[in-house]
């Protein structure tokens, strides 16, 4: 419980040291200065594997599947890649939905930021109902691995629709209980409009990427419990990616469409973690394998998109 009460008030500490100090005032993030919060996010959780491996290596961290340190480190490492990989369609969605709401540059941070605190609380549910379903339950591993190659295949047949916030169900349902205006006053999430206090543009694209969020959950939590079902494993790779996800949006929204082909990379890591999951009873896959197999994924969709564009 001590490594778990340490971790978090980790988390929120630079959490805090984000918003209070680095982006105390709204500016527009440059792609300079996301590159360099891209490279910082990356760095710590990369330096985190070596903490994964002190903590088991002396036993202080509760090792409740008994591994070796050296696979716990790879395990979190191939989690922290995948969930990085199933962002890539998460940042698009969320550009969308800022584009949607006409939502300034500036401010589009603390919109982020306050999605994140939302993030590491649903994802913990979500992880924490999920280890529970898969320890109690071992058919649990067929169910989750279906449904990956499932998503894979939807994936790789279907067309690609434009997302339309406005259109959505949870904007359709927050206007009829909710009064919203058009109008922004800084960074508020409410202001007052004579006798009513109605929601900003800003609050309603963070209820709807709080929702998005929760639904692109569905496949990456599978998908890491594909990897590991140590609690701690999959939680701290899953959150370092959310951590980073906003320097990562900054940097790569603007192009974004340019990488095409990691649609493919996404499909063939999708259906590896889920025929994994399916055979977790019979064969279980080295480590070095599954680390291997991502990311060479992810490093054949990343040329295949670049040369794409020379072309």
């Amino acid at each position: 419980m001590l490594v778990w009460a340490l971790f978090l008030l980790g988390i929120f500490f630079f959490l805090a040291l984000d918003l209070g100090v680095f982006n105390r005032k709204a500016h527009i993030i440059s792609v300079r200065e996301a590159s360099l919060w891209t490279g910082i996010w990356v760095t710590l959780s990369m330096l985190f594997s070596g903490v994964i491996y002190w903590l088991y290596a002396t036993g202080k961290m509760d090792n409740v599947d008994s591994l070796k340190p050296m696979d716990s480190s790879l395990k979190y490492i191939t989690g922290y890649l995948i969930e990085l990989s199933l962002s890539v369609d998460n940042i698009f969605v969320i550009a969308v939905i800022f584009g949607s709401f006409n939502i300034p540059q500036k401010y589009q941070h603390r919109v982020l930021f306050w999605g994140i605190l939302g993030a590491i609380i649903f994802r913990a549910l979500m992880i924490f109902f999920g280890v529970a379903l898969i320890k109690k339950f071992s058919f649990t591993t067929y169910i989750f691995g279906a449904f990956l190659i499932f998503t894979a295949i939807k994936m790789l047949v279907s067309q690609q629709k434009v997302f339309n916030p406005k259109k959505s169900f949870i904007y359709r349902n927050l206007r009829k209980f909710l009064p919203i205006t058009s109008n922004m006053q800084g960074q508020k999430f409410f202001i007052k409009l004579r006798y009513i206090t109605a929601a900003t543009p800003l609050f309603i694209a963070l209820v709807i990427i709080e929702f998005t969020d929760i639904l692109f959950a569905l496949d990456s939590v599978p998908a890491i419990l594909a990897i590991t079902s140590d609690p701690f494993l999959v939680f701290s790779s899953n959150i370092f990616a959310i951590l980073g996800l906003r320097s990562m949006y900054f940097f790569l929204a603007h192009m974004i469409n340019k990488f095409y082909h990691l649609k493919y990379s996404l499909v063939a890591i999708l259906s590896f973690v889920g025929v994994k999951l399916i055979l977790a009873h019979y064969y279980t896959f080295p480590e070095w394998f599954s680390l291997s197999f991502i990311g060479l994924a992810l490093l054949l969709g990343i040329i295949a998109s670049t040369r794409n564009e020379k072309e």
